[in-house]
């Protein structure tokens, strides 16, 4: 295992360790998830206090902090308990009062003896016409007062930490601050006029003024860039690590594709071409591909998707795509069944409710290399699903598959290529972030043909309007999705349960019409529900977000989201999504509970005015911050000290592409810049790629 770099000893030793601080402070340091020096130093001020000296508090507008050399006047005991100490001082032109309670006299007598000078502090009032500093922040001698900062930072606190014992723990750890060799390309560095790393954390703890405390004041920016490099560079060598593995020639003729694209009633997009332009290349060469697909809603994935699988099988190979639900699997199988006919290729599906005879012949089909393209769930991962010759695995939905399980897929071919498809238009600092290891392709044009969907806000209070709309709608013919939010009325929620709707629902439309699908109906069950509606037997579908991703019924014309308020706007956007796929005009519903709040409204306009799914996702994150758009838990996204995911975007590009570049230079880290790196590396507690440096 490699070891830390023994220059930076000092900012990883124990809190305790640092003057003025024991153990029980230390501990109270976790509060603020800080539990070594290093740590401190990268706990930036949020605020700071002017504390530049005046000689007088005339003309200043109160409230005010104000810091003003006085002569020492009166002091004036309270008469009886509960009242305030007085003490009357002078500054250069006017009078005023320091107040104090609960004090004691013979202290404050001490501090401020009457005829002397001194120098006070802290906030300024008028009470009853009259200026008074309550409880002054600091009483200090003429001579000792050049020792208080002129401006004063503000830190984040928790309790047993104030902000006298966050200034000691910062100047003792500043006392260990090494100066590191520099790891950030020189001409980045000279154009962007950033400091060196220690320079930019002394002047970050020591703002001058507010302008000092912006994102994008130099020593904040160079401190925020460290931080995505680190992390950049970590994804990054991962990224050369998959690609060191041997991949293998997967070469394109392009017979089989030719004959998908002439099957077509519409020319594929460019954004499509250009992708599957992207893919080819990839398994054309001997690196392993590991890429992601990304496209928004109706982008036309699947599509992509068949081209690269046939470039597989072009070159005499298999291809497989998993999905993360039966139900999706089928779907995609219905939807690949027609390009595999016009291909002349064997499409089958393999999901763990094959059994038996069926089961055996699948697989023996699939290892004899009789079976094309296998389409499946997480079934075939399983042991005793062999390929002949797996050259490409696709994977839909990567955020439902752990990169375990990625992994375990192309582990069943020699050296086969990766392909990572999501429906989910992620902001491209998120994708940075998240999937940076990757290379990645993206569909940003929608197939000709497909209609925009109207999308209107409903109040709750419109509901039996909805459903003579949808009445009305279905004596047409028409199919409707009607979304809720939750299973089961509970005590607790006020959200109406799709059990309930659904009676309510079937009550007004008669047996028979309508289904229900939600989370906890057994598989079979659901893939019933779905497989009428998708029939056309019934017509209104009544479910839970189970049909977010990839459902395809292009009779279904509306969609009606209930408490569509309660929903993120990535998810609304998914659900929206599931109509529009067919020759009609497609409506979209969002019923919501009156009244709405201002960013439950802000959400919902911006459904209502846009369909694309980037700049939603975009807007998502602005409204609701890069923790929540992808759940923080599950999403693997890093969390940074200093960096703003969500406002410093293009750091995060600028960064991938510096670490790209250093690893491609210097792919063991070995040159000075490499080993400043490393440096960089372990600083920033990026574990993982210190991992894969000892690995090699």
């Amino acid at each position: 295992m490699a070891s830390r770099p023994e220059i930076l000893f000092p900012l990883f030793g124990a809190l305790d360790g640092l003057d003025g601080i024991g153990p029980k402070t230390a501990r109270a340091f976790e509060g603020l998830d800080i539990a070594t020096p290093r740590d401190v130093l990268l706990h930036l001020p949020h605020g700071v206090i002017d504390r530049r000296r005046r000689s007088t508090l005339f003309g200043l507008d109160f409230p005010a902090v104000a810091t003003v050399d006085v002569v020492v006047g009166a002091h004036h005991a309270p008469g009886s308990r509960g009242r305030p100490y007085r003490v009357f001082v002078q500054d250069a032109e006017m009078e005023f009062q320091l107040v104090f309670f609960h004090a004691r006299g013979d202290y404050l007598q001490k501090l401020l003896p009457t005829g002397q000078r001194r120098v006070v502090s802290g906030k300024v009032e008028l009470f009853d016409g009259i200026a008074q500093m309550v409880h002054p922040d600091h009483v200090l001698r003429a001579d000792d007062a050049e020792s208080l900062p002129q401006y004063e930072p503000v830190h984040a606190l928790c309790a047993g930490v104030s902000q006298k014992l966050m200034t000691r723990a910062i100047a003792g750890a500043l006392a260990r601050l090494p100066v590191l060799e520099e790891w950030i390309d020189p001409a980045l560095k000279a154009r962007k006029g950033w400091p060196d790393w220690s320079e930019a954390v002394r002047a970050a703890q020591a703002p001058e003024g507010v302008s000092d405390l912006a994102l994008d004041a130099p020593a904040r920016t160079r401190l925020a860039y460290d931080e995505v490099f680190a992390h950049q560079l970590t994804l990054a060598m991962a990224r050369a690590r998959a690609r060191r593995k041997p991949g293998r020639e997967t070469r394109a003729s392009g017979v089989l594709q030719a004959r998908v694209l002439d099957s077509l009633p519409y020319a594929p997009t460019g954004a499509q071409t250009r992708a599957v332009r992207e893919i080819a290349a990839d398994m054309a060469s001997p690196r392993r591909m590991n890429r992601l697909l990304q496209g928004d809603v109706g982008a036309g994935k699947t599509l992509v998707a068949m081209l690269a699988l046939l470039i597989a099988v072009e070159a005499g190979g298999q291809g497989v795509l998993m999905a993360p639900t039966e139900i999706l699997a089928r779907q995609h199988l219905e939807s690949l069944a027609p390009l595999a006919q016009a291909a002349g290729v064997r499409l089958e599906l393999l999901t763990g409710r094959d059994k038996g005879a069926e089961r055996t012949a699948k697989l023996d089909g699939l290892a004899a290399g009789q079976i094309d393209i296998l389409v499946g769930t997480h079934a075939v991962f399983q042991n005793g699903v062999d390929f002949a010759d797996l050259r490409l695995a696709v994977v839909d939905e990567q955020h439902r598959f752990g990169v375990a399980q990625r992994a375990a897929l192309a582990a069943k071919g020699e050296g086969a290529d990766v392909l990572v498809m999501t429906a989910t238009p992620i902001p491209r600092s998120l994708s940075l972030a998240q999937y940076g290891d990757m290379d990645v392709a993206v569909l940003d044009e929608k197939p000709p043909g497909r209609k925009p969907i109207t999308t209107a806000l409903v109040s709750s209070a419109r509901l039996e309007e909805v459903v003579a709309k949808l009445r009305h709608a279905m004596a047409e013919g028409r199919q409707a999705y009607w979304v809720c939010p939750l299973v089961e009325d509970s005590e607790v929620s006020t959200l109406t349960a799709a059990q309930t709707r659904f009676e309510h629902l079937r009550a007004a439309f008669g047996d028979g019409v309508v289904g229900l699908v939600h989370g906890q109906l057994p598989p079979a069950e659901k893939d019933a529900a779905m497989a009428r509606f998708a029939a056309g037997n019934t017509q209104l579908l009544v479910a839970t977000t189970v049909i977010e991703v990839g459902v395809n019924v292009p009779n279904a014309t509306i969609m009606v989201i209930e408490r569509a308020e309660s929903f993120g706007l990535a998810q609304l956007h998914q659900l929206r999504g599931r109509v529009g796929r067919g020759a009609d005009a497609s409506t979209c519903l969002l019923i919501y509970e009156p009244p709405l709040g201002e960013t439950a409204a802000r959400r919902l306009k911006l459904l209502r005015d846009s369909e694309d799914g980037f700049r939603i996702a975009e807007e998502d994150m602005a409204i609701r911050g890069a923790g929540d758009l992808i759940g923080t838990a599950q999403s693997g996204l890093p969390r940074f000290r200093v960096a703003d995911l969500e406002r410093q975007a293009a750091l995060m590009a600028l960064a991938q592409s510096d670490a790209r570049k250093l690893l491609a230079d210097d792919p063991d880290l070995t040159s000075p810049r490499g080993r400043a790196a490393r440096a960089a590396l372990w600083l920033m507690e990026q574990d993982k790629a210190i991992q894969y440096l000892s690995i090699g």
